[in-house]
This record gives C-alpha cells, structure tokens and sequence, in this order.
C-alpha cells in the first residue's frame, strides 16, 4: 500500500456516536454540539470553544464579532490557505500581507509593526505546519494599537505556547475539522473567545443572531426574538459534532504518535546535504500538522521520493499571488526565500514505523 501524505483517522467511537445519532433522527445542533463543545474544554483547554460548520466560518465570524468592515486594515501572513484572506475579503476589509520567517513561515512581529496603520482593525497569526508564532510580541504589537488578535489554529490542535494550549491565548481562536485536519468532524470547525461577551455573541450569531437559550417558544410554536444584527448559518449539527467527539477518545494517542514520528526525522535526516530542518523553540510544542523541510532544487527532491514511493508536497503557496489579493507583494523576502525551497513529508498517526522508515530512506538516498 502506497504512503499516504494525509490521512484521515475515524475511531470505532466516532461510527458508533454517529450511528446512534442517526438512529435518534436529531441531525441539527443539540445535545451532541454541546457535549463536543465541553469535551474540547475539559480536555484541550480550549477556551470558550463554539463548534461551527468550518474553520473559515470561525475565521470570518470573528472578524464579524470584532466589528472588521468596509474598509478596514487586517494583517496576515501569505504563507497559508486562501480561506484565510477570503474571510477578510468577506467582510470587505483589506488583507496587507506582513512578511514571515523564512526558516518557519510564521508571521514575523517585526514586519506586523511595520505594516499597522491608523486603517488597521485586526492581526492574523496563522501557526504554520502546527507551529506557534511568536504570540508574545504579537499580542504587544496588538496591544500598543488596539487590535484584535484572530488567531488561524487551522494546523495548531493541541499546540502549546509557553505551556499554555492554543486555543486561549487570543481574543479569537479559529480551528478546523476538515477531513485531513488533526481531528476531523466531517467538515466543521470551532471560534474559541476569552472574552465571554463575544463568547455569548458567536453562540447567537452562529444561528442566524437567535439566542436560542434566551428566546422561547411561543403558543404558536415560533421562537421570540427580534434580530437587531446580521447572523449567520455557521453552527455545527449534531451528527458532525458526534464524529467529533468520537475521535477525540483517542486524539491524545494520535498528536502523541506524531509527535514520535517528528522526532524520529529530527534525529535520521540531521545532517542531510541539501536540506534544513523545522525548528523546534524550546518555548512551544508543535501540533506537526506538517513536517516542513526546507530543501536546494524542490522539484528533483519530490521526484527522487515519488520514485522511492514517497509523496512530498508544498501543501499551500503564498495566496497573495491570487488577484482577488492583487497579486505578489516584492517587498516580502521572508516569504519569497521559503516559498522556493518549503517542501513537506508525511507525518500523522497513519504511518508504520516501517513508512517512517522508508520515508528517512528515500530522503537519505539523496536527489
């Protein structure tokens, strides 16, 4: 069987969740959103997580709750995927692209100060490959001006910044459920706020602005309410939420399991001429969405491992390439010089010691 570059793990739990859930015939949000939303508490340390139907929701809702509009100024990285900047757009806000380290692909704070103006609303840290960015200074730099920090945890369930789990740290914490993310639901995604006042408005605006705890039925069998705010459909239904909740009886095993294959590359591929491996801080722990090598003459390193039976992948190149963001931006240098050479290698809770080995092998064998 070929290696597989991503792989989506289902558990035995999350069939039979999803099963009795089907069986019960409620399939819109209800009790199992809810137990989802307090199991990512109580055992992620997530805090204040909603459950909702994407990542790119949670992205845009945060946006929303943060009153980014027409106009206004966001900062984000290049080095992600385009829903990142789309959820900008979504609420006609500006996307202004700060440059990233060249080594990582995090956003870099120095060029965050550099691109803020008096237009800017919003910073937007995407941790790259499951790596947390430099969130300190970034919080400062937010801080000094004014701004609210949406984080881009896309790739960052179960990362930890300074011992403290992603998902706490910011104003906003946006997280994905896709089918190749570290925990999958299907499709779906969660908005984490430490703030309980936005917490309390994402809960209402994930359901079209209905707060449904605080709008009973009437004898006519319609809830009562009186929308003074644009909501929107980004919850989560019960038969995601019960994949969910499913496959987290087991997630501490699967990050366990990568977090072993990432090191077993650490140790067998230092030293290889022609590549530099991801840095490890000692002030963070990485959630390995992605092993990212950074390697001379990428195209004849991915063709000499799909020989070996070894897929290797860019993943996600810059998005401010795409002309909805108005294409490459010169002065980012970070961005261009690890755009060239960021290359990735399976790493995810799938992979045999065996594929881990020949993985270690066909990057051995040179290109």
């Amino acid at each position: 069987m070929a290696i597989e570059f991503f792989h989506t793990s289902v558990s035995p739990e999350a069939v039979s969740l999803a099963t009795r859930t089907l069986m019960s015939t409620w399939l819109s949000e209800g009790r199992r959103v809810k137990e989802f939303e307090d199991a990512l508490s109580d055992r992620l340390g997530l805090v204040n997580p909603a459950a909702l139907n994407s990542g790119t929701s949670a992205l845009h809702l945060a946006l929303v709750i943060a009153n980014v509009g027409p106009g206004d100024e966001v900062i984000l990285p290049p080095q992600t995927f385009i829903a990142t900047g789309l959820a900008i757009v979504m609420q006609g806000a500006v996307p202004v692209f700060a440059d990233v380290d060249p080594c990582t692909g995090n956003l870099l704070p120095e060029s965050v100060a550099a691109k803020v103006t008096s237009r800017t609303r919003a910073v937007m840290p995407v941790h790259w490959a499951g790596l947390p960015c430099d969130m300190d200074d970034i919080q400062d730099i937010a801080s000094r001006h004014g701004l609210a920090v949406v984080e881009d945890a896309a790739h960052a369930l179960g990362a930890a910044y300074h011992g403290s789990p992603i998902g706490g740290l910011s104003r906003f914490t946006a997280f994905s459920f896709q089918a190749i993310k570290h925990l999958t639901t299907g499709d779906g995604g969660a908005l984490c706020c430490t703030d309980a006042n936005d917490a309390r408005q994402v809960m209402a605006r994930r359901w079209f602005g209905i707060d449904r705890a605080n709008s009973p039925m009437s004898v006519l069998g319609e809830r009562e309410y009186d929308l003074d705010t644009v909501g929107y459909k980004y919850h989560m239904n019960d038969l995601a939420a019960a994949v969910g909740l499913g496959n987290l009886q087991d997630f501490p095993q699967r990050l366990a399991r990568r977090r072993l294959v990432a090191a077993r590359y650490l140790d067998a591929l230092s030293g290889v001429h022609g590549l530099e491996l991801p840095p490890c801080p000692s002030d963070r722990e990485s959630a390995w969405w992605l092993f990212q090598l950074r390697v001379d003459r990428r195209e004849d390193f991915i063709r000499a491992l799909a020989s070996r039976g070894v897929p290797a992948s860019v993943v996600h190149q810059r998005i401010d390439r795409n002309r909805v963001f108005g294409g490459v931006r010169s002065d980012l240098f970070g961005q261009a010089e690890f755009d060239m050479r960021q290359v990735s290698i399976p790493v995810h809770e799938g992979l045999s010691d065996a594929d881990v080995a020949q993985v270690v092998d066909a990057v051995r064998a040179g290109w």
